[in-house]
């Protein structure tokens, strides 16, 4: 994702209004004039002939809109027919990337990003091939690690909501609330649906967490790329090498994905001079992301875990690594989100929306969209294992491979 200062876009609840004066009309000149007459010259405005076919456009949701003023049961919220509108048009797209936020959305979004709300303490990776909701990460200190709640478990319901990609933010709307109230999830976890009642409370969101494993390896879990991220790798890169890390894993294994900055930045740690990732609108124009610096700002060996839930700026910055020679992939093949997106505000009540602009690639040139990045060591997750393992456990096999390929790769 990328953020983009506010765009002059304008609503088109004036050209409800102006339709409703203009359908009658059925000669129209290349303008229409100033009616000022006994009404005011505010009364009317002038738009030109493409204005006003553009504007016709949305003459049958009009009319939808008026023949629920008519007819419907219960007086009808506009506001939230409105929205529901701007949704859809979007729906209409057919990107499950593309969406609208409503003003609550669009705040709780990026009160998300700075890493600190009132709810559970879990995070979801959405899969809209199969509509399920699975936790890929359980926070520190949350009330749902206290509740027994784990990474792996699929989210099947939240209150009397049964949750699915297409209303996962419904979900999520119902898990926030006020601190100490409880509030009913069930999860299937393996053949067997279980509840929990998990109370709210003030949740702190870790983003990057690492430690040191036996032979001086440093290990770096990067858990998204938001908030403060990268100045958290940054520092926590430091204190490793600080400890005496001969090389390095890093960890991005159910990163999402966020803000390609980010990763940028993050890239620009390991990486020359180059490029990271190379971004292609629809138009045809090429635009490159890429590492200012003048060599390599760490020499340390490098080893990079990824899995299927590894998406988005997670496989850029994996891609980079990977096509520049500077580090060996181990994991499975990544989830494969090629796309990037705008964000940006819309209106003046605080709305907004997320938009799919562009398709990236690798520097080599590589198509990341429903690919992903290949593993350049295939190391498969064995079938029954809960992976619920505490940070820098080397029973983990992923872990294990990509350790033993860093403490062989030291000098």
């Amino acid at each position: 994702m990328r953020r983009f200062p506010k765009k002059g876009f304008k609503l088109w609840c004036l050209a409800v209004l102006l339709m409703l004066m203009l359908t009658s009309c059925a000669l129209l000149p290349t303008t229409i004039t100033d009616l000022a007459g006994d009404q005011g010259e505010d009364d009317y405005v002038t738009i030109t002939r493409e204005e006003y076919e553009r504007l016709q456009q949305y003459a049958e949701l009009d009319e939808i809109r008026q023949l629920v003023d008519i007819y419907f049961y219960e007086e009808p919220d506009e506001q939230a027919m409105l929205d529901g509108a701007n949704m859809g048009l979007l729906y209409g797209l057919g990107d499950p990337y593309t969406f609208y936020y409503t003003p609550q959305d669009y705040a709780d979004m990026w009160a998300d990003d700075e890493g600190e709300y009132a709810g559970v303490g879990i995070q979801i990776m959405a899969d809209y091939s199969t509509g399920l909701c699975t936790i890929s990460r359980v926070f520190l200190d949350s009330p749902a690690l206290e509740a027994g709640l784990r990474k792996g478990d699929i989210l099947t319901r939240v209150e009397d909501i049964e949750v699915y990609a297409s209303n996962l933010q419904d979900a999520v709307d119902i898990m926030r609330g006020e601190v100490g109230t409880p509030v009913n999830i069930q999860v299937q976890r393996d053949d067997q649906l279980m509840d929990f009642v998990v109370g709210r409370a003030v949740v702190h969101v870790n983003w990057v967490n690492s430690c040191m494993l036996p032979g001086d390896v440093g290990y770096i879990s990067l858990y998204e790329f938001s908030g403060d991220c990268s100045v958290a790798f940054t520092q926590q890169l430091s204190d490793l090498m600080a400890q005496g890390a001969k090389s390095l894993v890093v960890d991005l294994r159910d990163n999402p994905g966020g803000w390609v900055d980010d990763a940028q930045r993050v890239a620009d740690l390991f990486l020359g001079e180059g490029t990271v990732a190379s971004l292609v609108y629809r138009d045809g124009t090429t635009e490159y992301y890429t590492t200012t610096t003048s060599g390599d700002e760490n020499t340390l060996p490098l080893v990079v875990l990824v899995n299927e839930y590894s998406a988005s700026a997670s496989e850029i910055l994996a891609g980079a690594l990977q096509d520049r020679g500077r580090a060996t992939i181990v994991g499975v093949q990544s989830y494969g989100k090629g796309v990037v997106q705008y964000v940006l505000p819309v209106g003046e009540r605080g709305a907004g929306i997320q938009l799919t602009v562009a398709q990236y690639y690798t520097p080599n040139g590589n198509e990341v969209h429903q690919v992903g990045i290949t593993p350049d060591v295939l190391v498969e997750w064995p079938e029954g294992d809960d992976n619920m393992y505490d940070l820098g456990d080397l029973n983990d096999v992923q872990l294990k491979k990509a350790y033993d390929l860093a403490l062989e790769a030291q000098p």
